[in-house]
Parts: structure tokens; sequence; C-alpha cells
């Protein structure tokens, strides 16, 4: 038993050996990959978005928005900056979108003046329905699954990386839409990634359902492409270099 152990393992070595030299000796063009070539893509400088980018706010109109509520998004629009207009109601995109890569930065008002969620709350809602918390959280206790960079009662953010109120921070999100059956039942939830001001905060999160303040999340049959969403909570927010790429 043990000579047949013996020539079993011998027999292994062998051939391990023989295999990695058959490797070594293969023409590495075997293993080259030509086609598909991809795309060239021009990166940003500084605030400009890449070339491939449809840019959702340049700092001078808001000709690709308009009021949840019906009609002209009526938010304020001064020193190329976007901002929250309390009372006016949410704004969403004209275009609509499915699998993205969203660039915004965002402000909270200056002063840090309330607490919890009633200081410099909004949200980014992808395809109006999941959010992606923004709050002002630089020294303001709330509950962790509802702080800046949260999946809003669904995840809690990594880190809290955020900046003090006044200063400009951003979001850099990749989202991956949810896909259903002809029934309606869901086939693949909707994964995202998100960077709050370089450093990451949601790694590829699995989002239970769309967003809800009381009760669980679920999801309910929509559109593969549906618009992006910016939320009003009473909050003057400021928005500006607003950009996305479908993916």
């Amino acid at each position: 038993m043990n000579l047949l152990r013996s020539c079993h393992l011998v027999l292994c070595i062998v051939g391990t050996i023989a295999v990695c030299s058959a490797q070594d000796n293969a023409d590495p063009r075997l293993t080259e990959v030509w086609e598909p070539v991809p795309p060239g893509v021009i990166p940003g400088r500084g605030q400009s978005p890449p070339s491939d980018a449809f840019v959702l706010f340049d700092g001078t109109q808001l000709a690709e928005w308009r009021s949840v509520r019906g009609g002209a998004a009526r938010w304020t629009v001064r020193d190329s900056c976007l901002t929250v207009f309390p009372g006016a109601g949410d704004i969403e995109t004209l275009r609509v979108f499915g699998d993205v890569q969203l660039h915004l930065e965002f402000r909270c008002p200056a002063g840090g003046h309330g607490r919890g969620q009633g200081r410099g709350q909004s949200g980014v809602l992808l395809q109006g329905l999941y959010e992606v918390q923004v709050l002002d959280s630089y020294g303001n206790p709330t509950y962790a699954n509802g702080q800046c960079g949260a999946i809003y009662k669904q995840s809690i953010p990594l880190v809290n990386a955020c900046r003090p109120p006044g200063e400009w921070q951003s979001f850099d999100i990749v989202f991956l839409a949810p896909r259903f059956t002809d029934g309606g039942s869901i086939l693949s939830p909707a994964f995202i990634t998100v960077f709050q001001n370089g450093v990451l905060v949601q790694n590829h999160a699995e989002i239970q359902g769309g967003t809800v303040d009381r009760g669980g999340p679920k999801y309910e049959l929509h559109p593969l492409k549906m618009p992006l969403r910016l939320q009003e909570h009473g909050s003057p927010v400021g928005y500006r270099n607003i950009w996305v790429r479908e993916l």
C-alpha cells in the first residue's frame, strides 16, 4: 500500500511538472484578447465631466429638470449653484435612466443649525425610488441608517466622511437597477456603490426595495429606466456639477 501511494505521489508530481512546463512553453499570444476594443473616453479635469457624460446641471439653468408636482422646477439657480427652495417639492430629470454612474456635489447650509434629521437634509433618489441620504452629519448624531451616505433606512455607511457644513462635498455613485420578471417578481435586486468625498461609504450594497420612512422596504414592478430625483426636505441644500454616464 505504501509503495502504491509513493508511486501515485511521484506520478502527480511528474504530471504537475509536465503541465507547468507545457504552460511555460505555450505561445503567450493564445491568451491575448483583442476584441471588443473599449471605446475611448476623455477624462474630465477639475469640475469638467468625462467626454461621454450627460450633464444634468451645468450651473446655469434647469432645462433638464421638472417639478415632481408638475410644471417647471422651482428651485433657485444662482452663482452656479442649484439650491433647494423650501416648500417647492422634489425635482426630477426629464430623461430616464437605468444603470448609471452619477456624480454630483452638494453643500449643507453653513452654521450647522438644527439637530438630527432637521439639519441640512435632502436626498438623491435613483430611479426616483432608492435614496442616498444627504444630511449634515458633521458632529450631528442621528440614527445610523439615516446619516449622510446611508441608503435611507436600509444600509449604514461604512464611515462618516462628512465635511463641515458650508463646504462643498461630493457623491460618486454606481447604481445597478433592479430587474423584474414578466410577472412582476424581483429577478435581481438593485446594487449601489457610493463614494463620498472620495471615500467609499457603500460597497456594492444590496438595496432591499423602494425607500420608505415607515415599515419595511419592498420592490414593486417599474420600468428599467426612470427619472433621477433630488429631494426637498425643507433645508436650502445646494447642488452643482451634476452629470451621469449610462452604463
